[in-house]
């Protein structure tokens, strides 16, 4: 709430109040109803201790770190997608790059981790980001080639040795097979 736009702390009250939802809101209306002559509906700084000290967060910290401890890639998610909610939470840390390296790794799902035991290690945590994304990016390209390769395949035509759906097959489409001698 803006001092200029509400010079009575009353104003400023009534302005926030106004975005309470939840509890929080029951708990502004209650007042409102049972202790009309309350400070907290009429004095900003008395509105901000109470609602901060039983609504607001204690420890914004540890909420983050909980939240990136239990923060998982699904299998069929993009990798850019989730490095945003990752960061995100991992801004709010502090932890350094060598911790936040560590929690990316546990977070990763299986298909990357597996390639990323052949990749050489990379030193700093942008490095590490930049070859998981590498990594995940290729495995999209793959998976839209084998897409793609299914999609051609035309299975009303069953596959069949010397056939044009043959993959062995070394006479082009429509062309007649060999004269055989003597017929």
């Amino acid at each position: 709430a803006k001092p200029i736009t509400f010079q009575l702390d009353s104003a400023r009250v009534a302005f926030a109040a106004s975005y309470l939802q939840g509890i929080a809101f029951d708990h502004y209306t209650a007042l409102l109803r049972f202790e009309p002559q309350n400070p907290v509906l009429s004095n900003w700084q008395a509105f901000v201790d109470e609602f901060s000290s039983k609504f607001g967060m204690f420890d914004t910290v540890a909420e983050a770190e909980d939240n990136l401890f239990n923060l998982k890639m699904r299998p069929e998610e993009c990798f850019t997608t989730f490095i945003i909610c990752f960061e995100k939470e991992a801004y709010e840390t502090g932890w350094n790059y060598s911790a936040l390296r560590y929690a990316l790794r546990r977070a990763l799902p299986q298909r990357i981790k597996d390639v990323l035991r052949l990749a050489p290690k990379q030193p700093s945590y942008e490095g590490y980001k930049a070859l998981v994304t590498q990594v995940d990016q290729r495995y999209w390209e793959d998976r839209s080639e084998y897409n793609n390769a299914r999609t051609q395949w035309n299975p009303g035509q069953p596959w069949q040795a010397g056939t044009a759906n043959s993959p062995n097959n070394p006479r082009p489409p429509n062309s007649a097979p060999p004269a055989t001698p003597g017929a």
